[in-house]
């Protein structure tokens, strides 16, 4: 049943968003370095690598310079342009084709890359790539704001990313993985269009119950 309704919503969604789209590829085309879509080898269901599709935010070669793939806020990597497709989030909407498809589903696990995917436990790796990653999903939802955690020169980023975030996105992923179901889906599909309409709201903590407990080094951005 997921699967029809990924199938039905996708296509819908590619549909409603092609103006959209269409209008986004083409300021691309001709601003920033004349590039519209990236596409990143990202870590699916049983292990398997797939080209996760987003437009371009970025400059050219930006996962081998300075953070990698871990962005943080105001990062010198990104394209004027790129500013607003990401925080509005519309540089993820070309992963509906992803979705349409089929290596992606509306909701799951956020796809990783691969050095991201290694910083979690085995046990979440293990779950993980029981299931499609997705567009959204609690890990999403709980880290809509990752970008400013990170925004702190006074720590070491890519240790603090595999030693404080890591760890409690794969909590969280392994949550999701145990609690799957049709009312799951659409309670964070649901969840999802509400953070994006008012991203500094907690309705999420009112309406799921029992996620894994937030750190300590977390509970001041979570």
């Amino acid at each position: 049943m997921q699967r029809f309704f990924d199938i039905l919503f996708s296509g819908l969604a590619l549909l409603f968003f092609s103006p959209l789209l269409v209008s986004i590829a083409i300021l691309l085309r001709f601003t920033g370095e004349g590039e519209v879509f990236f596409i990143q080898p990202r870590v699916g269901k049983n292990g398997k690598m797939i080209g996760l599709i987003k437009f371009v935010t970025m400059v050219k070669d930006s996962p081998n310079m300075a953070m990698g793939t871990v962005t943080v806020k105001d990062d010198p990597r990104v394209l004027p342009i790129g500013k607003f497709l990401r925080k509005s989030k519309i540089n993820e909407l070309p992963q509906l084709w992803n979705v349409f498809r089929g290596n992606m589903s509306v909701i799951g696990p956020r796809p990783q890359a691969e050095r991201c995917f290694n910083a979690f436990s085995e046990a979440a790796q293990i779950a993980i790539k029981q299931v499609k990653p997705g567009l959204s999903g609690i890990g999403s939802i709980v880290f809509r704001d990752e970008e400013s955690i990170l925004d702190n020169p006074d720590i070491d980023r890519l240790q603090y990313y595999d030693d404080v975030i890591a760890p409690y996105k794969g909590e969280l992923e392994q949550w999701f993985i145990h609690n799957q179901d049709l009312y799951t889906y659409f309670m964070l599909i649901g969840l999802t269009v509400w953070m994006l309409l008012f991203p500094k709201s907690e309705r999420y903590k009112e309406m799921i119950v029992g996620l894994p407990q937030v750190p300590e080094d977390l509970k001041c951005y979570i």
